[in-house]
């Protein structure tokens, strides 16, 4: 066990310090109104979470909901990219103002910050945690009813600053059918136990791949494991999400609200469902 610093922002540690301190969450800017926030987490890169944190802000806004994204992948942010948004973020009297794309979704990112968008961030972890309660605090949002918080794979510094500092209603778990998903699954899910919020479910994305031609599916990463990782958590499987280049062609030229959000209706109804009860 390391030896402890004393600071409870960066720790997890189940200690009797941390029990003296347990409410670390940063107020939102006074001129915001965000009813429910939920992270998309994985517990490994190249998932495709940011393109499943855009199919799911799509779809809600698509049933009429305010949304917006928190783009916490500070070091490797993509979401002004699939939204087609190049310009540096705004700001006035009341503070930074978030970018919105063609439809009305609002989005904050590092990108939106950078003199040029490809630009290195080249931070240490407490910059990059400090920048993310600054998104949440000093970010005017106005009325949002869903804000998704696209997080940077793993467990380290920053999911664990969102899981303390934001009020999080619950976390998306975003995965692929390969023989790593009980890893990636179960790192993700006892993070979440951990910090004590709940988990909506898990995605399975590039789950298979539908040929036009005959209408076969083919398993590419080979058959899914999901089902029996989720039942021995007790977790809902909320999609399974084909391989779609047309969708992927989409995120790359910033139309990604063009996009199939099909496949991943039922998760959405099925998220609200749980955040509305």
């Amino acid at each position: 066990m390391s030896e402890c610093t004393h600071d409870c922002s960066t720790c997890s540690a189940d200690c009797a310090s941390r029990k003296e301190q347990t409410d670390f969450l940063v107020p939102q800017n006074e001129h915001s109104e965000i009813k429910k926030v939920i992270a998309v987490v994985s517990g490994k890169g190249g998932v495709g979470k940011s393109m499943v944190t855009s199919l799911l802000a799509v779809a809600v806004h698509n049933k009429g909901k305010r949304v917006a994204i928190l783009d916490a992948d500070v070091t490797g942010p993509s979401i002004p990219k699939a939204f087609g948004i190049h310009q540096r973020a705004m700001q006035n009297e009341l503070g930074i103002l978030p970018a919105e794309s063609k439809t009305g979704i609002e989005l904050m990112s590092t990108n939106l910050l950078l003199e040029n968008e490809d630009d290195p961030v080249v931070w240490r972890g407490p910059v990059i945690s400090g920048m993310i309660s600054q998104f949440w605090s000093d970010v005017v949002w106005g009325e949002v009813d869903y804000m998704f918080v696209d997080m940077p794979p793993g467990t380290g510094d920053v999911p664990l600053t969102v899981f303390q500092s934001l009020p999080i209603a619950g976390i998306v778990v975003v995965t692929t059918p390969q023989d790593l998903v009980t890893l990636i699954v179960k790192k993700a899910y006892k993070m979440a136990k951990l910090m004590n919020i709940p988990i909506l479910g898990v995605v399975e994305n590039m789950s298979y791949f539908e040929c036009d031609a005959c209408g076969k599916k083919h398993y590419l990463y080979g058959e899914s494991k999901l089902e029996a990782v989720a039942k021995e958590l007790d977790i809902d499987v909320l999609a399974r999400l084909p391989i779609e280049p047309v969708n992927a062609k989409m995120v790359d030229a910033g139309t990604v609200e063009l996009a199939n959000t099909d496949h991943i209706e039922a998760a959405v109804d099925t998220i609200m469902e749980k955040l509305d009860d």
